[in-house]
């Protein structure tokens, strides 16, 4: 059965774009503080975690691979959004989109091609995050099922779920929970923030016009993810 791997990249939505409700909702935390160095200090931290959410971020990047072809796509916002034709196409095109809307559609036309999708962290963030996005933008789901049954690895093979035995050990215990970076090194994976990226980066190479740079990060994020779901497979699969 072909898995389906892969990663997204998101960014913050302009605060300009939520009224004085949504900002004073936002910041809440921040405005109960009475020092204004605490107050901003604060604010900062909040809006640092605005790619967190989908309703203050949106989707700029997803990084796609067949884990059994090494074929796929890297979806990606950009301004300049024709695409390139080099003749024969790569074992991994990369797609600039025009908007989050096309993006999203893309993906979701590719989804529904496969029945099992593996990732890292996708339980927590990629999945619930790609669901409200598309229902905020009136993108058709393709695939309203990955979320399920959080104890199995079909149809979502989640590996940040696999690594810590579904949080056995809590938060300091044996399988204590590392991010993919750190689980690469200590797999002999090429680590996918070799190259000086990170998705801290994403919304100044976005502001940047850096559409590219953050689409080869995503896509070593996604390669780095194939590699450790081979691990897993091969070393751990079938642990209870």
């Amino acid at each position: 059965m072909a898995h389906l791997v892969f990663d997204i990249e998101t960014s913050a939505l302009d605060l300009e774009l939520f009224d004085s409700a949504q900002q004073e909702y936002l910041f809440r935390d921040a405005n109960r503080l009475t020092g204004e160095e605490d107050q901003a200090r604060k604010r900062s931290e909040i809006t640092q975690q605005f790619n967190l959410w989908p309703f203050t971020a949106q989707v700029v990047c997803i990084g796609m691979l067949n884990a059994d072809t090494g074929r796929g796509q890297v979806l990606y916002q950009a301004d300049d959004y024709a695409e390139e034709d080099d003749g024969e196409k790569p074992a991994v095109e990369f797609v600039p989109c025009v908007d989050e809307t096309e993006l999203l559609t893309a993906f979701w036309d590719v989804a529904r091609h496969y029945d099992s999708i593996v990732t890292f962290n996708g339980r927590g963030f990629d999945v619930p995050f790609l669901y409200l996005r598309s229902a905020l933008m009136n993108v058709p789901i393709s695939r309203k099922d990955w979320l399920g049954y959080r104890y199995q690895v079909e149809p979502h093979c989640d590996l940040a779920e696999q690594f810590t035995f579904y949080g056995v050990s809590g938060k300091d215990g044996a399988a204590r929970r590392f991010n993919l970076d750190f689980y690469c090194k200590a797999f002999g994976i090429p680590s996918p923030k070799a190259e000086g990226v990170s998705g801290a980066d994403v919304n100044a190479l976005l502001a940047a016009g850096e559409y590219r740079t953050i689409a080869e990060y995503c896509l070593r994020d996604v390669r780095a993810t194939v590699l450790l779901h081979r691990v897993w497979r091969e070393r751990l699969a079938g642990i209870k």
